[in-house]
């Protein structure tokens, strides 16, 4: 059972459900899980008996971003889970700056995880959704058979030189007055959003104290030796390491953040080997806007190629 951190709960924040109404595309009703006060929302749809593939984002998204991808794997017969991190969507936002840490992130996703007994499942993620997820993976890797890595990677601080693009977007998320999340997330996409689209992703943000996470998380990415997660994520690659069942990167050609980081996971993970790696040619930071029925299509066929008697360890 995962401890849940200690936050200060008189200081949440949970934005008004109207804000959420007439999102274009994403007809899907919330599910609501509380975890000791705090409340995490997720995306649920699909057939209960099937296996569920769990669509993680990232920064500073949130489940929204799955809406292209959702339809595909519904109708490939999935069951399809897509959680708002703390902080995101129609979860729960501590104002709290101290209550923000990746350690805290990944202890309410585990324990969110745990309560909603997620077994035999596909792990899709991408930015933080990596971060967290193939922590989520390496915590309990008894519940998942199978792992989907897109635009994402587990830094441990050691790497070599931080790419220039995150550097600029770590500093303007810091010092910059103006934080437009539904025009940062324009600026991620090589096929441009609607305006309904940009504000579907302003939605959980009626303001700038409900931006608490998205503020911050740039900064919680292990960028150098002395990082507190360091440890952490260096034991979560060792599981990863040994790591035999079906492991699939799908990176995009457009991401300047990003780019070639799926060639440690090709070189480190056994699962990587044999399996039908893709470059998404024209797509962003945020493929899953610019390519998410393809990407569905991909995610699907891997499931077919790769059932649960060749998922499991050996």
């Amino acid at each position: 059972m995962t401890t849940l951190p200690l936050i200060d709960k008189a200081r949440v924040l949970r934005t008004p459900e109207e804000r959420f109404a007439r999102l274009p595309d994403f007809p899907y009703t919330p599910k609501y899980i509380d975890l000791d006060g705090l409340r995490i929302a997720y995306i649920d749809e699909g057939p209960r008996d099937a296996a569920p593939v769990l669509l993680m984002h990232g920064e500073p998204t949130w489940s929204y971003l799955y809406r292209k991808m959702i339809p595909g794997l519904l109708a490939a017969g999935h069951r399809v889970i897509a959680p708002d991190l703390v902080g995101f969507g129609r979860s729960d936002k501590p104002a709290q700056k101290s209550d923000y840490s990746y350690h805290n992130h990944v202890h309410w996703m585990a324990a969110w995880m745990e309560k909603i007994n997620l077994q035999h499942a596909t792990l899709f993620c991408q930015d933080w959704g990596s971060l967290i997820g193939l922590r989520l993976v390496t915590h309990s890797p008894e519940r998942f058979d199978r792992v989907v890595l897109a635009n994402g990677g587990l830094p441990t601080g050691t790497q070599s030189e931080t790419p220039r693009a995150f550097k600029l977007w770590r500093a303007f998320a810091r010092f910059s007055p103006w934080f437009p999340i539904g025009r940062i997330v324009n600026s991620g996409c090589a096929q441009k959003l609607t305006p309904r689209e940009v504000a579907a992703y302003d939605a959980p943000f009626p303001s700038t104290k409900y931006e608490m996470g998205a503020r911050l998380f740039p900064g919680f990415v292990p960028t150098t030796p002395a990082d507190p997660e360091r440890a952490r994520n260096e034991q979560a690659w060792e599981v990863l390491k040994q790591w035999n069942k079906p492991f699939l990167t799908l990176f995009s050609s457009r991401d300047p953040v990003t780019r070639g980081g799926d060639k440690i996971f090709l070189k480190l993970v056994p699962g990587a080997a044999n399996q039908p790696h893709t470059l998404i040619r024209g797509a962003g930071h945020f493929l899953q806007e610019d390519k998410g029925p393809e990407l569905a299509q991909k995610v699907a066929e891997f499931i077919a190629a790769t059932p649960v008697s060749a998922a499991r360890p050996t």
